[in-house]
């Protein structure tokens, strides 16, 4: 993508994600009872998305870093669509269909604070004081918007605990491999969705239940194009933020998309939220801001901090050769 690779367009594409994710929520909320089968709808969806990005990707000439791949790319690319397009979504999607609280989806909005702690492990992300202060702020507002009281947790939230923390792990997989591995946005995006659909539908198989993809009708293919469009552009603009931004901070700019989805809720059914979520999703929205302006604040002094050592240096270097 021929944008420029900073921080700040970084939170940028983040925020144009949160935007996607939180209309992708809303729109899925509304149709996903037209379908008996979730994980067929997934499969599907997925499916259709990873054959336009392997179109895309030959049109585009991808196909040459396809073959420059070594073994470790190539195996970063295979876990992306194991642990991040495929294996999670069977996890979510059969978690949410079991589940009888509403505790459950509550518990995907924690990936920010797993992808946080394996990014200051892993990729060395540091975090200071303020930047701390503003995911505990984060984290009380996610409370706020979830269910009253304590979730119960069984198999179902077992299930979808498992997939955020897979996903976690694929955030940081991703990370390294467009910062440090070279791989392309496109094509990281392509194996996560066209492998990862492989998996889903090899799965929808075994199991017998491919035949619900068959039985679609026209007007579901047309829900299953509609919800891929937007799957499309959230993968592409996700990976690209990725690409710019630390995981902690481009995760935690991902939670406004609830903000989103509240709000067409609200549009929607002409009611406001409860007081109490509403306080969360304000606190939300601030803490979100206050992680961004401390995060670029910290590394625009990093970078004149560099600078200034880079004009020492060379001033010194002069002198000597002066002298």
């Amino acid at each position: 993508m021929s944008i420029p690779r900073t921080t700040a367009w970084g939170v940028g594409l983040a925020a144009s994600t949160a935007l996607i994710s939180g209309v992708s929520i809303f729109v899925n909320g509304l149709i996903v009872k037209e379908f008996a089968d979730p994980v067929a709808l997934t499969g599907a969806r997925n499916a259709l998305v990873g054959l336009v990005l392997v179109a895309a990707l030959a049109a585009g000439g991808g196909t040459t870093g396809v073959r420059a791949l070594d073994r470790r790319r190539g195996a970063g690319l295979l876990a992306v669509a194991i642990i991040g397009g495929s294996v999670p979504f069977i996890l979510f999607f059969s978690g949410l269909a079991e589940a009888t609280g509403p505790g459950a989806a509550f518990i995907h909005k924690t990936l920010f604070i797993w992808v946080a702690a394996l990014a200051a492990v892993v990729l060395g992300e540091r975090l200071g004081l303020a930047q701390l202060l503003a995911l505990g702020a984060l984290f009380a507002g996610v409370a706020l918007v979830g269910p009253s009281g304590l979730p119960g947790f069984g198999t179902a939230e077992l299930l979808i605990l498992t997939a955020t923390i897979l996903w976690s792990v694929e955030v940081i997989i991703v990370r390294r491999l467009l910062t440090v591995e070279g791989v392309s946005v496109r094509l990281a995006a392509t194996a996560r969705m066209a492998l990862g659909a492989l998996v889903i539908v090899g799965f929808l198989a075994v199991t017998g239940r491919i035949g619900a993809i068959a039985s679609f009708s026209a007007w579901q293919w047309v829900l299953v194009a509609g919800t891929g469009l937007l799957l499309l552009g959230y993968v592409t603009s996700w990976y690209a933020a990725l690409q710019r931004a630390p995981a902690s901070l481009v995760t935690s700019v991902l939670v406004l998309g609830a903000v989103v989805t509240a709000a067409l809720a609200a549009a929607r059914t002409g009611t406001l939220p409860a007081p109490s979520v509403e306080v969360g999703l304000v606190m939300m929205a601030v803490a979100v801001v206050g992680l961004v302006w401390v995060s670029l604040r910290v590394e625009r002094r990093s970078a004149g901090l560099v600078r200034a050592a880079t004009g020492d240096a060379a001033s010194r270097s002069g002198a000597e050769v002066i002298g």
